[in-house]
C-alpha cells in the first residue's frame, strides 16, 4: 500500500515540466553590492534572463523585522512579480538578503489582553509553587485535586500568552517566501507544505501556489560563486564519491509514542534507511550507527553526508568531493551564514568545499528537517533538481529551515550507474504511521 502511494505521488510530481533558467528569479539587496555580484555571476553561469532580477531596499544584516519583511521585502516583491506570477517557479535569495524574519508583534487588542493575563499568570505560578512545596514537604493540608487544577490553569495561561506574543512566529526568510502568493495566514508555528510528497491531493490542489526557494549565500562572495561554479561543472558528468551517514543507534518503535516517525527514533531510522537505499542503488556507503558524532578526518572522497547531533559545534569529519551535498541535523545550524567566528554547521560546511547544504535559523524541532531517506533518495534518482528535492521532502513552510545552493543543480542527472527510481523512494520510516494534511 505504501509502495503504491509512493508510485501515485511521484507520478503526480513527475508530470510537472522540468525547471529551466527562465523559471528562476533572483532577489538582490541593492544596499549590498556583493548581492548583485552574485546575481550577475549566476546569470552568466546558468543563463537566467537578466530581467529576472528584483532589486530591493533591504537591511544589510542577516535579520529583518516582521514589519520590514512585509513592507520592504514581500510586498515590493509581489508588486514586482505580479505580471509574471505564473512564470515564477523559483525564487533565489542572494548574498546580502536577510536570512531570518522576526516575530510578529502583538496588536493593540493583544497588548491589552496580555496586560490582564500576566498578573493572573504570575498569581497562578505563585500558587502552584506553594502547592508543590506542600506536596514535597508531605503537608497534610496538600490537596492533589487543587494542585492538578492550578497546574492546568498555569498551562492554559502560558499557552494563551504564547499565542498573544506570537512566540513562534519567526522563521527563515526563504521558508516564508514559499508562501509569497498566499493570502494572509496565521503566524503560529508552521504551515503544512502542499508540495510535500505525502500531502493529500485535496490539500495540494486546494492550496494556493507554493514557490520553490533556495539561497545563494555563504561566508564570502567567493565561496558563493564557487558553489555556483561547482554545481554547473559537476552536473555535466555527475557527482562521484561515497555516501557517509552518521546515525545514532536510536531504535524506532512504530507502536510507541513516535508512531509517525517524527521524533528522534523515526529520524534515526530514516538515516539508516537512507544508507540502505543508497547502498542498494550502487553507492558506496559508510554508515556509523553509534551515538557519538564522527570524529575529525573520519572519511575522504565524500559526495553526500548527513549526520546528527553536534549542536552548534561543527566537526570537520569529512573531506568532500567537488559538488558534495552535506547537512547536519541540529537545532541552529544556519543561525548565521556569514559570521567568521561561528561554529554552526552550514557556513563551516561551505568553507570546507560543500556545494549545497541546509539548516535551521532557529529551533525547528526534528520535524523541521527533511527525512534523510526521502531527501537523499529523491536526489539520487537524478530526476529532480536540488530545490525540487528539498521542496518535496520538507514538511513545512513559514518555518525555520533554509536551503543553500544552486536550485537547478542536479548532481545525478548524468551520473553513471545510478539505479534508483522515484518509485523506490518510500515514505520514511517505512513502518511509520502515515499522516498528511
Amino acid at each position: 500500500m505504501r509502495h503504491l502511494l509512493a508510485l501515485l505521488l511521484f507520478a503526480f510530481a513527475s508530470s510537472a515540466s522540468a525547471l529551466e533558467p527562465k523559471d528562476v528569479w533572483l532577489i538582490v539587496n541593492k544596499n549590498v553590492p556583493e548581492s548583485q555580484q552574485v546575481a550577475d555571476h549566476y546569470i552568466v553561469k546558468r543563463g537566467v534572463p537578466k530581467e529576472n532580477v528584483v532589486r530591493l531596499d533591504l537591511p544589510k544584516g542577516e535579520d529583518i523585522s516582521r514589519a520590514d519583511y512585509d513592507t520592504k521585502l514581500a510586498g515590493p516583491l509581489r508588486d514586482a512579480l505580479k505580471d509574471n506570477k505564473d512564470k515564477v517557479k523559483v525564487l533565489v535569495t542572494t548574498y546580502g538578503v536577510p536570512l531570518r524574519v522576526g516575530h510578529q508583534l502583538p496588536n493593540d487588542d493583544e497588548k491589552k489582553e496580555l496586560e490582564q493575563l500576566r498578573p493572573k499568570l504570575a498569581e497562578a505560578r505563585k500558587k502552584l509553587a506553594e502547592l508543590e512545596k506542600k506536596e514535597k514537604d508531605k503537608d497534610k493540608d496538600a490537596d492533589p485535586k487543587e494542585l492538578a487544577v492550578v497546574k492546568q490553569q498555569v498551562s492554559d495561561l502560558q499557552a494563551r500568552e504564547r499565542v498573544l506574543t506570537h512566540a513562534e512566529s519567526h522563521a527563515s526568510v526563504d521558508s516564508e517566501l514559499m508562501l509569497l502568493w498566499w493570502p494572509k495566514y496565521k503566524l503560529v508555528r508552521w504551515i503544512n507544505n502542499p508540495m510535500y510528497f505525502q500531502a493529500s491531493e485535496l490539500y495540494r490542489t486546494s492550496s494556493p501556489a507554493v514557490v520553490l526557494v533556495s539561497r545563494l549565500d555563504g561566508p564570502t562572495v567567493d565561496i558563493v560563486k564557487r558553489l555556483i561554479d561547482d554545481a554547473v561543472a559537476v552536473e555535466k558528468k555527475g557527482l562521484s564519491g561515497k555516501v557517509v551517514i552518521d546515525a545514532r543507534g536510536i531504535k524506532f518503535d512504530a507502536k510507541g509514542s513516535d508512531s509517525t516517525g517524527h521524533g528522534y527514533g523515526g529520524y534515526d531510522e530514516s538515516f539508516r534507511e537512507a544508507a540502505s537505499l543508497l547502498e542498494k542503488a550502487g553507492f558506496t556507503v559508510e554508515l556509523d550507527d553509534k551515538n557519538e558524532v564522527l570524529k575529525p578526518n573520519s572519511a575522504k572522497g565524500v559526495a553526500l553526508y548527513c549526520g546528527w547531533y553536534s549542536h552548534a559545534n561543527f566537526v570537520d569529519c569529512c573531506e568532500y568531493e567537488r559538488g558534495a551535498i552535506a547537512w547536519h541535523l541540529a537545532s541552529s545550524e544556519a543561525v548565521t551564514l556569514r559570521r567568521d567566528d561561528s561554529k554552526v554547521w552550514c557556513p563551516n560546511l561551505l568553507r570546507k568545499g560543500v556545494c549545497a547544504t541546509l539548516g535551521p535559523v532557529a529551533e525547528p524541532y526534528t520535524v523541521g528537517f527533511p527525512k534523510p531517506a526521502e531527501f537523499f533518495g529523491l536526489l539520487a534518482t537524478g530526476e529532480y533538481t536540488l530545490v525540487e528535492c528539498y521542496a518535496r521532502t520538507v514538511l513545512f513552510c513559514s518555518w525555520m529551515t533554509v536551503l543553500v545552493g544552486d536550485p537547478l543543480y542536479n548532481p545525478y542527472k548524468h551520473a553513471a550507474g545510478v539505479k534508483l527510481k522515484s518509485a523506490d523512494v518510500l515514505p520514511s520510516p517505512k513502518n511509520g504511521k502515515k499522516i498528511s494534511p
